[in-house]
């Protein structure tokens, strides 16, 4: 079974559903229940009214959007004590590992003023490499995970001045950071950012496969013959295009799917429903290479894990 949350949108509980039958605080410290009675033989009831226009006062006082700093998971700490020259040059850009183990070969790196032929070398925080003699900046690779809203553009700026995925992520960390593909401004879930080009062209390339799983909301129901066809395959203006995987959520009707693809191409998603005429309502990705939106609110952001990293690279 595809990995992704079932639940219909109706179903949530009301927010106020959840204070039945709790204890109500009061500024003075007392508490009583949500009974008017009780609220009443205890309390004036100007206090409570003051109370209840306060609410509205903070309430109004909101922004259309939170503006709250999205904080996550805290930003994992690497060993950074020391790290292999050849990691080191890759870090930067200079070379590839392999790459960058001849050129330690040949002489042509130093550190601190000091040429190092050796492999496996390691350097420590506050050391200088230099390269051919011009000193070699490292910066500190970042991998930060999104569970994008609705309503924010994948982009770095927008002329228009239309919301961007960039605001929700400014404060994940002072490297300047990417999107890894795209989500268009509806749709929902899993984006990846980073500032490791090398990963990031490895992940949007086709030839990787990076699987993508979305959960599709329809305004009609899905038809069996119509699923057998994009299992099969279906021809777009770019192209043929099938699913990994297909299968009917349960309960909704026929009306919410979830799809496994590995295509990367522009609102592929939509388009190949569209194709067979149905209009999708809403559509959020669950999982993108492996990484999931668990434990993760909509607009919130976390650090990847070590280990997490490690998979990315590996796969």
């Amino acid at each position: 079974m595809l990995a992704m949350n079932t639940r219909k949108k109706n179903s949530k509980p009301s927010p106020l559903s959840k204070l039945k039958g709790r204890p109500k605080k009061f500024s003075n410290g007392a508490t009583s229940t949500t009974k008017g009675k009780d609220i009443k033989k205890d309390f004036p009831s100007a206090e409570v009214k003051t109370d209840v226009k306060e609410e509205k006062s903070k309430l109004k006082s909101k922004p259309h959007f939170k503006q709250r700093e999205r904080k996550g998971d805290p930003m994992p700490k690497f060993n950074e004590d020391e790290i292999r020259l050849n990691k080191f040059l890759s870090t930067a850009g200079v070379a590839s590992r392999r790459e960058a183990d001849v050129l330690i070969q040949s002489g042509v790196i130093s550190v601190n003023d000091k040429i190092i032929t050796e492999l496996g070398f390691k350097i420590h925080p506050g050391d200088v490499v230099k390269y051919d003699g011009e000193t070699i900046q490292a910066e500190q690779k970042r991998y930060v995970l999104l569970n994008k809203p609705k309503d924010f553009i994948t982009t770095m700026d927008d002329p228009l001045g239309r919301k961007t995925v960039m605001s929700l992520v400014h404060k994940a960390c002072k490297e300047r950071i990417y999107p890894v593909g795209r989500l268009d401004r509806d749709t929902t879930g899993v984006l990846l950012f980073t500032n490791d080009g090398d990963l990031a062209k490895k992940l949007t390339h086709p030839r990787y496969k990076a699987v993508k799983i979305y959960h599709v909301e329809l305004h009609k129901t899905f038809t069996s013959e119509d699923a057998e066809k994009l299992r099969k395959g279906i021809y777009l203006e770019d192209g043929k295009i099938e699913c990994d995987k297909l299968e009917f959520i349960p309960n909704t009707g026929g009306r919410e799917i979830g799809v496994e693809i590995h295509s990367g191409r522009n609102r592929i998603v939509r388009r190949m429903f569209e194709a067979l005429g149905y209009t999708v309502i809403k559509l959020d990705r669950v999982q993108f290479a492996g990484l999931t939106k668990k434990d993760l609110p909509r607009s919130y952001y976390r650090h990847l894990t070590e280990q997490e990293v490690g998979f990315l690279k590996m796969s």
